[in-house]
C-alpha cells in the first residue's frame, strides 16, 4: 500500500460503487465518508437509465470514496474516464472527469471547491470524480435539471431490459445516497 499522502481518491455515488463488471483499478474498498455533494438521479444515460450526477440546488448527501490504483492524478483520471466510457477520447476525459491535484494545485469539475476542501482535510494527493451534466433526452437538454415528476415519468415509460436496468441502478445505489428523487421513485414506482 502506498503512503497516505500519495493517495488519490476516486469519489463515487452510483454504479461506480456497486457495479464491478467494468474494471476500475482500486487499492481499497469503498469508504463511506466521502465529501458531501449535491447528487441526484437526474441524467438519462446509456440504455435510458436515470443515473446520479452532481446537480445545482439539490440537497447534499455523503458520497463514497476509494483509493485509486494510480501513480498520479492524470492516470487516475484516465482510468476513471475509460471505466465510465470505454472508448473515451482525451477531450471527453478532460471535460467529463473532474479532478484535483495537490502537486499542481489545479482542479476542474462541478463541486471542485467542496472536494478540494474534503481531500485536503484528509491529507490526500488528489481526487477524481465523474463530472457529467444532468438532463433528459438529447444533448440539447444537457445541463437542464429535470423535475422529479419528469424523471418518474421517464422511468415509468421504460419496458423490458431498459426498465430492468434502470430499476437495478436505482435499487443498487448506495443506501446513503438518499435523495429527494430517489424517495419519489420509491414512492411512485416501488423501487425502494
Amino acid at each position: 500500500m502506498i503512503k497516505k499522502e500519495m493517495w488519490i481518491a476516486c469519489i463515487g455515488w452510483g454504479s461506480l460503487v456497486w457495479d464491478d463488471t467494468r474494471e476500475l483499478p482500486l487499492l481499497s474498498k469503498w469508504k463511506e465518508d466521502g465529501p458531501m455533494l449535491p447528487v441526484e438521479f437526474a441524467r438519462e444515460s446509456g440504455g435510458r437509465r436515470i443515473t446520479l450526477v452532481i446537480c445545482n440546488n439539490t440537497p447534499r448527501v455523503r458520497t463514497l470514496w476509494a483509493i485509486a490504483d494510480a501513480g498520479d492524478v492524470p492516470m487516475a483520471r484516465r482510468q476513471l474516464g475509460y471505466r465510465e466510457h470505454p472508448t473515451a477520447s482525451t477531450q471527453w476525459i478532460e471535460a467529463e472527469i473532474g479532478y484535483w491535484d495537490r502537486q499542481s494545485q489545479k482542479s476542474h469539475g462541478r463541486e471542485s471547491a467542496a472536494i478540494v476542501a474534503w481531500a485536503e482535510a484528509k491529507g490526500l494527493a488528489g481526487a477524481v470524480w465523474t463530472n457529467l451534466p444532468c438532463g433528459l433526452g438529447s444533448r440539447a437538454q444537457r445541463g437542464i435539471m429535470p423535475t422529479g415528476e419528469a424523471v418518474v415519468a421517464h422511468l415509468r415509460g421504460l419496458i423490458g431490459k431498459e426498465r430492468d436496468d434502470a430499476e437495478e441502478y436505482v435499487r443498487n445505489a448506495p443506501a446513503q445516497i438518499d435523495t429527494p428523487f430517489r424517495k419519489l421513485i420509491a414512492e411512485q414506482l416501488g423501487w425502494g
